[in-house]
C-alpha cells in the first residue's frame, strides 16, 4: 500500500487513535526542510534504503537525525492509529512484545518509577512525551541558527528506542490487523527505513532491537549478531 493510500485510509475514518496529530512541518527554504524532502523521497521511491539513510555529504548529523526523528514519529503514530481499535485493555493489558518483553512507562513526571500500563495507554503517554520533545525549541530547534543542545543525540536515542517498542507491539500482537487492511508492505518499508537509519547511526541498542531480530534478519537482510 502506497503511503498516500495509507494516509487516505486513515483519514476516511478507519482509524481513531486519540493521540494522532497533524504532522510537524519544517519551514520552506530551510536546510531541514530540504533534508526532510530528501528523506521523504527516499522512502517513497523504492530506492536502496540502506544507502539512503547515510548522512549526505557536507550535512550536519544532528540536522539529519532531527528530520528523521520527526518523520518516524509521524509515521509510527499513523501506523498505530490504523490498528488502535484492536488494541484495548482487554486484548493488550500490558505493553509487551510477546511473553519475553514487557515495557514499563516512566517519564520523570507523573510516572517517576517504571509502571506497567496497558499497551494503548503506554503508547498514548509515549506519543504525548515525544510530541512535547519535538515541539520544544530548546530540544528541537526550528532553524539552523539555533544550536542543538549538548544532549541532543542522547535524547533522540531515547525517543527512537521507545518508538521501536511500538513497532515491536504492532508486529507481535497486531500484525494480523495490519494484514487485514493490506498495509503490511507499507509497515515493512517503514520498519526497514527505521532499522537502517538507527543501525547506520548507532541510535538504538541491539538489546532494544532484540524482539524483532529474526524478522529484521529476513526483511532487512541483516544477519543476527
Amino acid at each position: 500500500m502506497a503511503f498516500n493510500n495509507f494516509l487516505d485510509f486513515f483519514q476516511k475514518g478507519k482509524a481513531s487513535f486519540q493521540t494522532f496529530r497533524p504532522k510537524k512541518q519544517f519551514a520552506h527554504g530551510t536546510i531541514r526542510y530540504s533534508l526532510h524532502k530528501q528523506a521523504q523521497a527516499s522512502l517513497n521511491s523504492g530506492i536502496n534504503l540502506r544507502a539512503a539513510v547515510k548522512l549526505p555529504p557536507g550535512e550536519d548529523l544532528n540536522d539529519w537525525i532531527a528530520v528523521h526523528v520527526v518523520d518516524f514519529f509521524n509515521r509510527i503514530n499513523l501506523i498505530y492509529g490504523t490498528i488502535c481499535d484492536d488494541c484495548t485493555e482487554q486484548t493488550c493489558p500490558t505493553m509487551s512484545g510477546g511473553p519475553r518483553f514487557e515495557y514499563l512507562w516512566a517519564d520523570g513526571g507523573k510516572f517517576k518509577k517504571p509502571t506497567p500500563l496497558p499497551a494503548r495507554e503506554y503508547i498514548s503517554y509515549l506519543m504525548d512525551w515525544i510530541e512535547m520533545q519535538i515541539n520544544n525549541q530548546a530540544v528541537f530547534p526550528c532553524t539552523s541558527d539555533m544550536p542543538f543542545p549538548k544532549n541532543f543525540a542522547t535524547q533522540c536515542c531515547k525517543i527512537l528506542a521507545r518508538l521501536h517498542r511500538v513497532f515491536v507491539h504492532v508486529y507481535i500482537h497486531h500484525f494480523q490487523n495490519v494484514v487485514a487492511i493490506s498495509a503490511e508492505a507499507h509497515v515493512n518499508t517503514c520498519y526497514k527505513h527505521f532499522y537502517y537509519f538507527v543501525t547506520e547511526h548507532n541510535l538504538v541498542s541491539r538489546k532494544e532491537l532484540e524482539p524483532l531480530k529474526e524478522m529484521a534478519s529476513k526483511i532487512c537482510k541483516d544477519p543476527p549478531a
